[in-house]
């Protein structure tokens, strides 16, 4: 018996129309672990150049433990991904400047074992009970040590770029509209420079230097917040499949996950909680810094997910 099927639109047919929804949570937590990994060491870099060291202890020393396990893990979670993850090492045999993922490819290469070597140059400190065997190890660790500096002058710009490459990678894909602007990559950065600040704020043990990042923080926050009105007032006067885009998020099946996980909970919440900080009441830090952790890590989520479901019909 055959069953005949009639389409009345050629619009959008399933299993006939090209769909992109072949990217789940790894992308996602790659995307996190890369911003949050690329934030800490901002940090670390910029307070070492401006030679602030013994200020910020925990920006520098323990909480740069951080970003080699997570850009480790991201890398892991994103070969997992892949269709054909023994063929990943191709990606290093070329360089296409007009590709966002060879970027990044090549930032990761460099930006990993960098965030190694920093941890080590700090050995002795972190792991005082235990000593380098070797006496190539504790010369390697003293000539680290030396040029701690000089890999902060290179860690800076190599941060920076990771922070936005995990946003221009959705905003290259120009067939998605949700993912079609340019306030992805400056959004993802500061995303990833606030949830570092949350880190630090997290692990600090000085009130100095908890209160240095709940200033950073709370204006990194406020920052985020402007990019995100403004990522949705552009798509508000785009075209009607850009509309179409933004209802996912506002009134859309995404709305709560947006609103109250990322802008509610993860942005607005910890702004008022460490700017009570700030001007003097006592706040448990640990709340706002997770509260920006979380947001952190469902905004990529959201941004993947949905991303995925919109589409230039024709």
């Amino acid at each position: 018996m055959q069953q005949e099927e009639i389409f009345i639109s050629g619009r959008n047919i399933p299993h006939i129309d090209p769909t992109l929804e072949i990217w789940h949570w790894p992308i996602s937590l790659y995307l996190f672990l890369g911003g949050l990994g690329a934030g800490l060491l901002f940090f670390a870099a910029i307070i070492t150049v401006l030679g602030k060291e013994e200020d910020y202890p925990t920006t520098v020393k323990y909480a740069t433990i951080i970003p080699p396990i997570a850009l480790s893990l991201g890398l892991l979670a994103l070969v997992y991904d892949l269709t054909h993850p023994l063929y990943t090492w191709q990606l290093y045999t070329t360089i296409r400047l007009e590709s966002p993922m060879s970027w990044g490819a090549w930032v990761l290469l460099v930006t990993t074992p960098l965030s190694f070597l920093w941890v080590f140059s700090y050995y002795s400190e972190l792991f005082p009970k235990w000593k380098l065997k070797f006496n190539f190890l504790n010369n390697f660790e003293k000539l680290l040590k030396k040029n701690r500096k000089n890999m902060a002058y290179a860690l800076i710009p190599l941060s920076i770029i990771l922070g936005i490459y995990t946003g221009i990678l959705l905003s290259a894909f120009n067939a998605r509209p949700l993912w079609n602007n340019a306030i992805l990559g400056p959004l993802f950065l500061t995303s990833g420079l606030s949830t570092g600040a949350a880190t630090i704020l997290l692990l600090a043990k000085t009130t100095k230097e908890r209160h240095l990042f709940s200033k950073i923080d709370l204006l990194l926050i406020i920052i985020e917040l402007g990019l995100i009105i403004h990522m949705i007032m552009s798509m508000a006067a785009g075209s009607e499949v850009q509309l179409e885009a933004m209802q996912l998020l506002i009134g859309g099946e995404f709305t709560l996950m947006f609103f109250g996980f990322v802008v509610i909970l993860g942005l607005i919440v910890p702004a008022i909680l460490e700017f009570t900080e700030i001007i003097g009441y006592k706040v448990p830090v640990a709340v706002p810094a997770i509260l920006i952790l979380i947001g952190g890590l469902v905004l990529r989520f959201v941004m993947v997910e949905a991303g995925q479901i919109t589409r230039y019909l024709y």
